[in-house]
């Protein structure tokens, strides 16, 4: 059995939710850069578990709902889990925000305006039909938007669904290849030497598909050896 037969067999026994149905699963893998300054702190690693997301109820005039929820930034008094100490979220200047919008057939929802200057976006994932002050929006498009202005959103007949990412531009050059993100061609090539060289520190487990036993529940140990534990 090959590694990617191994991998797919181990996620089907151990990992999957519904053993006797279809397990649908949505991912957004979002990358944040870091300023040149913070390329080569320490790496940090922290758990967003869903209970500690904040999330928010809005109605409309007609009772129709919006629902969000805050990873990243902060929205009225919701504030999200604390990001990474040196990640450029970490600054509130920076205005960095991660919100998933769920919006009911009908509901309208303003979204409220932020600093000037912000890169701001929506993505526009699922659903039919969206407005967005008043200019209909196809779904599977990704809308930049105004950071300054709110920005009516008026949903069609079918759920729908967002995801917003704003915050400041770095405004640093960008030197990338593949994961890796530095700021100058030289220090590209000195982040692929040392990843060939130490793989960052390496695998520690012992096959490249290793999965754990179902019973220990989600988990995350932490490179000081601290364990959270959720079931």
């Amino acid at each position: 059995m090959d590694d990617r037969r191994e991998r797919r067999a181990a996620f089907r026994d151990v990992s999957l939710l519904n053993q006797e149905a279809e397990n649908p699963f949505e991912l957004f893998q979002i990358w944040l850069n870091l300023p040149g300054k913070n390329k080569l702190v320490p790496p940090y690693f922290g758990m967003l578990w869903a209970d500690t997301i904040p999330s928010l109820e809005h109605n409309d005039a007609n009772g129709k709902k919006t629902n969000l929820r805050i990873v990243a930034g902060k929205l009225a008094d919701l504030q999200a889990p604390a990001p990474p100490p040196d990640s450029w979220a970490a600054d509130p200047q920076n205005e960095v925000a991660i919100w998933t919008l769920k919006l009911e057939a009908g509901a309208t929802y303003t979204l409220p305006a932020a600093a000037a200057g912000l890169n701001r976006s929506l993505y526009f994932f699922k659903g039919s039909t969206l407005s967005i002050d008043g200019q209909p929006v196809k779904v599977q498009n990704a809308i930049e938007v105004k950071s300054d202005q709110a920005l009516e959103l008026v949903n069609g007949p079918e759920e729908s669904q967002l995801l917003m990412l704003q915050g400041r531009p770095i405004n640093e050059p960008v030197a990338q290849y593949g994961p890796f993100v530095m700021n100058t061609q030289a220090e590209l090539q000195q982040a692929m030497s040392d990843y060939q060289r130490t793989e960052f520190g390496g695998w520690p487990w012992p096959s490249s598909a290793h999965v754990h036993p179902r019973d220990k529940g989600r988990f995350a140990i932490h490179a000081d050896g601290r364990e959270e534990i959720k079931f």
